[in-house]
């Protein structure tokens, strides 16, 4: 484990003493860099502090860095005070300490006026107290004093006025863990170091290049590409071929699927599209198989009517997430049948398919063999109860249905009989060798999520075997060989194939993207479950045919999203489905933002609602929305709406170079698919956006005679309105709906909406905007307290 930071940088104080603190028994290498130095492999720019750990990820926020190496030293405190403190450092009191911000690079420069209500706030906070919360030190006080560390450790002045605050800082600063980290940060130098750092951070790179292109920067930039329909594969350009693993038919989604496949895919074609990228987003329902015809004996349907009135259910539930598909389809088609017989018979004029008898478990009850999904019982491996017969939803691990301990039958609940029957199945082990030069290939030059390196490495250690792919059901793509007439396709034989074959349904031209591996580059998303078939069963089909099909370049996998304290359970009513958002009265813009702020991305992550409140109400109301707001309606109403000149002054540049910096991080971080980390860079510029606005009180200023003081104010109020605009861009892939308010409130939708690196002056003065007006609600904790009771189901 790594911890990189350059010398003096005070966020990095907040690991150094979270590490002193639990004396942690991790192995951490404390890696002094210097702030230009490239550490994430992925990250051209600078972002430090980083923590890397032993499986290659990266920690990029300093918070979630402290709490790390507090939980695996057992002293982290999960209490919502400790998480509304942290959320507030970042969101609020970075607005005049943070690093990214120019003004704070001295303390000549520090506005004291514009740091009383945080001092005010703390002081109070701690009167008779001598922690933040509780009675003991938490990651509250560690991330707190860590951010005043440099602004107030020397300032005398500041602790003569706020006594409580003086006291607390003080008492902290004695202790040896805090002292060992100052130490161990700034080289023994204290707080001068800090202030280097902050200067160097802000000011590395080519700024005068920085400051060019914000004058003259959108005359080079590449106008929209005309996306001509259908959408194909073009020469010489970047080809992008997004997929998220399809739908079951037979169930409403709930929010961890959502985010685990179309939503996360979604940002990303959304992202791409912003590029200039040539990107096709497909996605549909997966409706054959045995979850089709369980559904439809429990409703009393045919299959048939089980998969259009799903297939509706689920498209609604993605229109209303404003989710881009450029086709969502489904399996139950003719082309799906052409294409998989297709498959298969090269599979079977090659050798790759064998024939078995398989014992499989008899319903005598229901007279019928049980495939998969309609037997239960309890998982051989690890005793959970309800286990299925093809997966254990608690360990993960596949298994047979055979190898079920106290199986049952799904339909009549009787116990089944084992009984033999013939099947065809795929044969992985001859396919190994090709599958392994593929895969070496694909995971190295590709972005593969470490969960899908570590699950695909694991089955090619163990050694692969043959793998069933027919079953005795009625409902499925039919098996055209002789004597096999009577079954169907294996679901996950079968359901991959629904990409090329939903593509197919869009163009006639489909094989331009699924059979030409040099010009496309596939992006699979979806949740670790679905790993497996994605990165070897789905390969191997492919690869069997000696066709030269596009494969997998790029493999993203999501940990599990829970909800509150367990699992989503549509059986009990606990948790939030695709169904319910809609009559909850929040905007999916909010529903996007949330489940993209804590998606699972290392780990598994849970839904909150005390968190999606505050996460509303903080980072959303408070930081982005308060900004955007406030600055236009400043321009409304001392500017006639028209963007003024702006002059620049070295403080202004110091601020255009910090959001250039913030959107070079953003980009390289989207491109590695990075969604939650690069999230936290929209949510930093509306921060620095926010501070620059506070430092300067452009509305103080306009109250002066003075003609400069109109005049700084003037370009302080463009810089925000440009700086809205840029986040209305970089919003777009996550909050497309609120990217377009943006836009019709600065009336600027006639813009070109292509992502550059560069931090551009679109809005020029004498620009006129339009009508601003606020772009979020609070939401009020009583509200979140009905909903969660609403959801809170049959414990």
């Amino acid at each position: 484990m790594n911890i990189f930071y350059d010398e003096g940088n005070h966020l990095a104080l907040k690991a150094a003493v979270a590490f002193h603190v639990g004396e942690s028994k991790l192995h951490v290498n404390w890696k002094t860099v210097k702030s230009s130095d490239q550490v994430a492999p992925f990250l051209k720019s600078k972002k430090l502090p980083l923590l890397q750990l032993s499986n290659g990820d990266f920690i990029f926020s300093s918070n979630e860095i402290c709490r790390y190496l507090l939980a695996n030293s057992g002293k982290d405190t999960d209490d919502a005070q400790v998480t509304e403190w942290l959320d507030w450092e970042s969101t609020q009191l970075q607005l005049v300490v943070s690093p990214h911000l120019a003004i704070s690079t001295s303390r000549s420069k520090t506005n004291p006026d514009s740091l009383k209500p945080y001092f005010d706030k703390l002081d109070h906070a701690l009167k008779g107290k001598h922690f933040l919360v509780g009675s003991d030190l938490t990651a509250a006080d560690i991330v707190i004093w860590s951010a005043l560390y440099p602004v107030i450790a020397e300032n005398s002045t500041i602790k003569s006025v706020y006594s409580n605050l003086a006291a607390w800082f003080d008492k902290l600063s004695q202790n040896s863990a805090f002292q060992s980290a100052v130490a161990k940060i700034t080289g023994n130098k204290g707080v001068s170091a800090c202030i280097q750092s902050l200067q160097a951070q802000t000011l590395t790179g080519e700024k005068d290049s920085i400051i060019d292109d914000w004058f003259h920067g959108e005359d080079k930039l590449p106008k929209d590409p005309v996306r001509e329909k259908p959408t194909l594969p073009g020469k010489d350009q970047r080809n992008v071929l997004i997929t998220s693993a399809l739908p079951y038919v037979n169930n409403v989604p709930h929010l961890g699927n959502i985010i685990g496949c179309v939503l996360s895919a979604d940002v990303y074609a959304r992202f791409c599209r912003l590029r200039g990228y040539n990107t096709l987003y497909i996605c549909g329902t997966d409706e054959y198989g045995t979850a089709t015809e369980t559904k439809a004996l429990e409703e009393k349907l045919t299959p048939q009517q089980i998969c259009d009135k799903y297939f509706k259910l689920h498209r609604d539930v993605y229109q209303w997430f404003n989710i881009g598909f450029d086709y969502f389809g489904r399996t139950t088609t003719e082309k799906q049948t052409e294409i998989a017989q297709d498959i298969f018979w090269r599979l079977h004029k090659r050798n790759f398919l064998l024939e078995d008898t398989v014992e499989q478990l008899l319903c005598e009850t229901c007279n019928r063999y049980l495939a998969d999904r309609f037997v239960e019982g309890t998982c051989p491996l690890c005793n959970y109860e309800d286990a299925r017969g093809d997966q254990c939803d608690k360990c993960g691990k596949l298994i047979n249905a055979t190898e079920l301990k106290k199986p049952r039958c799904k339909v009549c609940n009787s116990s089944p009989v084992i009984s033999s029957s013939k099947h065809l199945f795929l044969d992985l082990p001859k396919l190994q060798p090709t599958l392994e030069k593929f895969l070496d290939k694909s995971i190295n030059e590709g972005d593969w999520t470490q969960n899908a390196k570590q699950i695909t490495n694991s089955w090619i250690r163990d050694g692969l075997k043959p793998r069933c792919i027919t079953r005795d059901l009625k409902w499925g793509t039919p098996v055209p060989l002789e004597g096999f007439k009577d079954k169907v396709f294996y679901v996950w034989f079968d359901a991959p194939i629904g990409y090329p074959s939903i593509t197919a349904n869009y163009t006639d031209d489909w094989e331009k993207w699924w059979k030409n591996p040099k010009e496309v580059e596939l992006y699979n998303f979806m949740a670790k479950d679905n790993v497996p078939f994605h990165s070897v069963i789905f390969p191997c089909s492919l690869l069997g045919t000696d066709e030269d099909w596009t494969l997998v370049n790029n493999l993203i996998a999501t940990e599990y999203l829970n909800y509150e304290d367990g699992k989503f359970s549509k059986s009990r009513g606990i948790g939030v489905f695709g169904s319910d958002v809609c009559n909850t009265g929040i905007p999916p813009a909010i529903w996007r933002f949330y489940l993209l702020y804590i998606r699972p991305e290392s780990q598994d992550s849970a839904f909150s609602w005390t968190d999606f409140v505050l996460k509303n109400n903080t980072e959303l109301l408070n930081n982005l929305g308060n900004f955007v707001n406030r600055g236009l309606i400043f321009l409304e109403k001392n500017f006639d709406s028209v963007v003024p000149d702006m002059v620049l002054s070295d403080e202004d540049k110091n601020v255009i170079v910090s959001v250039t910096q913030e959107l070079k991080i953003y980009i390289e971080l989207l491109e590695k698919v990075k969604i939650r980390d690069a999230l936290r860079q929209i949510l930093s510029i509306s921060r620095i956006g926010n501070h620059h606005l506070q430092a300067n009180k452009p509305w103080d200023l306009m109250k002066t005679k003075k003609e400069e003081d109109r005049v700084k104010a003037g370009t302080v109020t463009g810089i925000a309105a440009n700086i809205s605009y840029l986040i209305s861009v970089m919003l777009h892939p996550y909050m497309p709906s609120v990217s377009q308010t943006i836009q019709e409130q600065l009336a600027a939708t006639s813009f070109s909406n292509y992502l550059s690196e560069k931090f551009v002056c679109y809005l020029q003065p004498g620009h006129k905007i339009g009508k601003p007006s606020p772009l979020f609600s609070k939401i009020d904790a009583t509200q979140a307290e009905k909903l969660k009771e609403r959801f809170a189901g049959k414990q």
